[in-house]
């Protein structure tokens, strides 16, 4: 499952997120993941979730951000969440360019491989593709 967290810049997502991965690092039997831009908000993650700072792996473009995705999907087995924070700049999507590809392979890795995704994008939600509204879950 790809759930989509989406809103302005400054609304309140990061926070949203945050909370989110915290509370549900708890009831989680598998392991979590953080994807982030940088270390900023290290010390507010639990300490049973794994934060990734993805620019630190020269990640360069969309096809390359699957890619790792898919790389840490199969090192990990017993891998159940992944939250990405900044997606566009994580994922190497430039403005104006479409989600709708990355969102949509992300969809495939999860239904293969039992990994849900919770992402948050820095995007109006009425600026969002149709095909992708599905996904959304909070509009902040």
């Amino acid at each position: 499952m790809v759930q989509l967290i989406v809103g302005n810049k400054g609304k309140g997502k990061t926070k949203f997120l945050l909370d989110k991965v915290n509370e549900e690092v708890k009831n989680v039997l598998g392991n979590v993941v953080f994807l982030d831009k940088n270390t900023s908000h290290m010390f507010e993650l639990n300490n049973r979730v794994r934060l990734i700072v993805a620019p630190d792996y020269m990640i360069d473009s969309s096809e390359a951000f699957i890619g790792f995705v898919s790389g840490i999907i199969s090192q990990d087995h017993d891998l159940q969440q992944i939250y990405i924070d900044s997606f566009l700049q994580v994922a190497c999507i430039g403005e104006g360019a479409s989600i709708e590809n990355s969102l949509e392979r992300l969809q495939k890795l999860s239904d293969k491989f039992n990994v849900d995704f919770v992402i948050s994008v820095s995007m109006n939600v009425s600026d969002l593709p149709e095909i992708v509204n599905s996904m959304t879950v909070t509009s902040l």
